[in-house]
């Protein structure tokens, strides 16, 4: 590998070189593996040992670090945490990469560290980097965060050392030790934190007007600009893979030793990062991430905003993408069973064609998609139903935050009074893919919402799966949560139980 450092302004505008800033300095990057890890390349080239790696594969939060790069408009910076783990080093061209050694200026430590060690909240030591890096990304996008939002911005920190209550003080306490002069404070009720206006001209700089063709270690790495562009590659290398948020690839890298020849990014591309609201749709780039994704989605959606914070942590919502988890196919993709419910469409692309495929008759079986070659998704199609239509999902896992799922149910219904005018309901977790649950959809049109359709629903949902036993759950108890989990969605509709236990171990 070949690296070089410079100043803001001699910036290399060749296709072939990978381009960010760390601690205000450019690094312009030639003849590197494209699957090499933002982690190794902090750890092993710049030395910069801070950040820690634990689990490789995006658990456990100890390699976080942040990134900043241009928003959808390009006229403000967005801030988020990542893990460095499994992001490939190349995703980074454009953009500035903050890791924990970036926080002290001139001798004194950053606001979030001193308020760590003033509150004792370094447990071991070895995961307090990330626990940092979290915070620091809560601190530059929330200048108050309720004990929730604080909660949720460490889900993806696991360490268990010593408990949270220091680090949750630290969290509480941070915004009183001094201002950071590096970041310009907006008034409270202000989500973002405006930068000075030389991170973004430097952003702007890094900005490319062509895509990105890159090479090293004998493999091939593309990022396009354009749907087109993208389309394009893929003809070209039908077996490329396909890199979105690298939640998923990056681990086949890092824990199956996978060598990805041929690597297209969709980070880049214009058209994939596109959201729109409308009054019948929410219509969503298959390369928007999790986290903004989901915004769109719980707005329109309230019920799903328990499974929505609970699906992965912080981090991994930041990096992955909707478009990305559908493809992927898991059969336990949290996402899909409410998707799945609501209607959504998704287009897919092959060359300058486009069809619209159902989510629901997307998934063939396990790992197996309606995915021609070359062929790839390249926007999602949420349906804006009715006031009066209900949509809800329940997760049951081991651990509340940041845990994979054992059974995830979702369940879409419209009444007339007491009548049932529909009723979709679909599970991940119960077979080889997402899937609707026909036989108990069927036992509940047109009935009256009560026990008796109830009991009977739950008949037809031991017709409709065949669940294995795994290391998360047995079949029978996978079958029996399932149904019981549909009896709590109808004690809810009845207003006997609540609709959500997010408070639930806290």
């Amino acid at each position: 590998m070949r690296a070089t450092v410079k100043g803001v302004n001699g910036i290399d505008t060749t296709s072939d070189t990978i381009r960010f800033v760390i601690d205000g300095e450019l690094y312009e990057l030639r003849d590197v593996d494209p699957t090499r890890t933002v982690l190794q390349f902090l750890r092993e080239d710049l030395g910069k040992t801070g950040t820690k790696e634990g689990c490789a594969e995006g658990d456990c939060g100890a390699c976080t670090v942040n990134i900043v790069e241009l928003d959808r408009n390009g006229e403000d910076v967005a801030v988020r945490a990542v893990n460095s783990c499994i992001q490939f080093l190349p995703t980074l061209d454009g953009k500035e990469l903050i890791t924990v050694e970036s926080l002290v200026r001139d001798g004194e430590m950053h606001p979030v560290q001193q308020a760590m060690v003033e509150h004792h909240g370094s447990q071991c030591g070895f995961c307090t980097p990330g626990f940092v890096m979290s915070l620091f990304a809560l601190y530059k996008t929330n200048p108050k965060p309720s004990r929730q939002e604080i909660d949720d911005a460490l889900a993806g920190n696991l360490c268990r050392c010593t408990g949270y209550r220091p680090i949750i003080s630290a969290a509480e306490a941070m915004y009183d030790h001094g201002v950071d002069t590096d970041w310009l404070r907006q008034p409270a009720a202000a989500k973002k934190l405006p930068p000075p206006g030389d991170r973004i001209e430097r952003l702007k700089q890094l900005s490319r007007t062509t895509g990105l063709q890159f090479q090293g270690s004998g493999k091939r790495f593309f990022a396009p600009l354009t749907s087109d562009e993208l389309a394009g590659l893929l003809a070209s290398h039908p077996d490329a893979t396909i890199l979105a948020g690298g939640t998923d690839i990056g681990l086949w890298v890092t824990k199956q030793h996978r060598e990805l020849d041929t690597v297209i990014y969709t980070g880049r591309v214009a058209e994939l990062n596109e959201v729109n609201a409308t009054a019948t749709h929410i219509d969503i780039g298959a390369a928007v991430s999790l986290a903004d994704a989901m915004v769109l989605i719980v707005e329109q959606y309230p019920g799903l905003d328990e499974l929505f914070r609970r699906f992965a942590s912080p981090p991994i919502r930041n990096a992955g993408t909707l478009g990305g988890n559908i493809a992927n196919g898991s059969p336990i993709g949290d996402a899909m069973p409410a998707l799945m419910v609501a209607g959504t469409t998704l287009t897919l692309r092959r060359g300058r064609s486009r069809r619209e495929v159902p989510l629901d008759a997307f998934y063939l079986d396990y790992q197996v998609k309606d995915l021609r070659e070359a062929e790839f998704v390249e926007s999602v199609h949420v349906p804006v139903l009715g006031d009066d239509v209900l949509l809800r999902s329940h997760k049951l896992s081991k651990r509340f935050d940041q845990d994979i799922s054992a059974v995830c149910n979702a369940y879409c219904l419209e009444l007339d009074g007491d009548r049932v005018v529909t009723f979709r309901m679909a599970c991940g977790g119960m077979a080889t893919t997402v899937r609707r649950a026909e036989n108990c959809e069927s036992a509940v049109a047109g009935k009256l919402w009560n026990e008796e359709t109830i009991a009977a629903a739950c008949k037809g949902l031991a017709q409709d799966f065949e669940p294995i036993s795994d290391m998360r759950a047995s079949a029978g108890y996978r079958l029996r949560a399932a149904q019981n989990l549909l009896r709590r969605f109808y004690l809810e509709t009845l207003g006997e139980v609540e609709q959500t236990v997010y408070a639930y171990g806290r």
